[in-house]
């Protein structure tokens, strides 16, 4: 009877750290994975120091309002052209297509790009990468803009869920090299949505 009282105490604290886990993990799947992957120490890119303390990103509340249906009109006569990062490197871009949307009542575009090396491969030739700015950058988000992972759709709609916006890893270690978000694909209000600045130690 005693062993069985101290099976059920042991069954019950590992229920309640694991409830406790999945709290800080992140409240959708795009938050838990990325989360995941940052406490990682194999894909992290968050220096030691940082690493050790870490618990999770800090996000913005999701917000359906910050999901939206945009109007996808392809590029297909678009050159091919470097894009600048933080370092040296400027990997090739095309823009592929631009994405044109409603948001609180106000209409905006975005232009959305392909990696002109990456989609020579089979696990990103359907890749799209949509990087922006907004004016919580330097404030509540990182300052040199966020990055929003797409797929090439199948008709002339696109979906952009700001919810699933993430830092470039520049925002966590100045040893990455990093896009920058081309002044064209600055949106002219916050967006309250994804990834907030890290804090670092």
């Amino acid at each position: 009877m005693k062993n069985m009282f101290l099976f059920l105490c042991v069954l019950l604290l590992n229920v309640s750290c694991s409830e406790k886990k999945k709290a800080v993990i992140g409240e959708t799947e795009f938050q838990q994975k990325l989360n995941a992957d940052y406490k990682d120490a194999s894909s992290s890119p968050l220096k030691e120091k940082d690493l050790k303390t870490f618990e999770g990103l800090d996000f913005f509340p999701v917000d359906d309002t910050y999901r939206v249906n945009a109007t996808f009109t392809t590029t297909p006569n678009s050159p091919v052209f470097k894009m600048p990062t933080t370092k040296e490197r400027t990997p090739e871009y095309r823009r592929f297509g631009i994405a044109t949307f409603t948001l609180k009542g106000k209409e905006f575009s975005l232009e959305v790009y392909r990696n002109q090396e990456s989609m020579k491969q089979d696990e990103y030739k359907d890749y799209l990468f949509l990087p922006f700015t907004d004016e919580t950058n330097g404030f509540a988000s990182y300052g040199g803009g966020r990055y929003i992972d797409l797929e090439i759709p199948i008709g002339n709609t696109i979906e952009i869920d700001f919810n699933k916006a993430y830092n470039p890893y520049c925002a966590y270690n100045d040893k990455y090299s990093c896009p920058i978000p081309p002044r064209v694909n600055f949106l002219k209000t916050e967006i309250k949505a994804g990834v907030k600045a890290f804090d670092k130690h």
